[in-house]
């Protein structure tokens, strides 16, 4: 059984104050809910083996305040294929996770993200920011995910 994680980035500033998407950073807002939802994660005891970040300032503060809520000390891996990622880009990295990981986390952007969970289940809305999409797939290896094992389990919220 593998379980992945989608998440979305909390509230980002306004593109106005900065020059380059990359660099936005998240709100007071978005923090705030970027640590509800960490919050609500632990209760749910839900503990990835791996977080995989966007490398975005604010997908990777998201998965920093995260990381801090649940309790995970391990080092946040940074994937520069997630910021800007074509969906089929986004299946590939997630294929490419060893096999040793059982529970993935991916934090970063729409529409892709979105995309994502509508590709392998009945999920039919637009993930919002700072929300949570958890999906199981019947299988033992990152390269055997598919639609056919996939399960929508819950949409996670802040």
């Amino acid at each position: 059984m593998k379980e992945l994680y989608i998440v979305r980035h909390a509230q980002k500033e306004s593109m106005a104050n900065f020059s380059d998407d990359y660099d936005v950073t998240l709100t007071k807002q978005g923090k705030e809910d970027a640590k509800n939802l960490g919050i609500n994660l632990k209760n749910k005891n839900i503990m990835p083996d791996l977080i995989v970040s966007s490398p975005a300032i604010r997908a990777r503060d998201t998965a920093e305040i995260i990381a801090k809520e649940i309790g995970f000390d391990k080092s946040i891996m940074i994937n520069e294929v997630i910021y800007q990622a074509f969906l089929n880009e986004l299946i590939e990295s997630i294929t490419y996770t060893f096999d040793t990981v059982n529970s993935l986390m991916i934090i970063g952007h729409n529409p892709a993200l979105t995309a994502l969970a509508i590709t392998f289940t009945e999920f039919k809305e637009e993930l919002q920011m700072a929300n949570a999409i958890k999906i199981e797939f019947n299988c033992n290896s990152w390269t055997s995910i598919d639609k056919s094992n996939a399960n929508f389990i819950e949409l996670i919220k802040f």
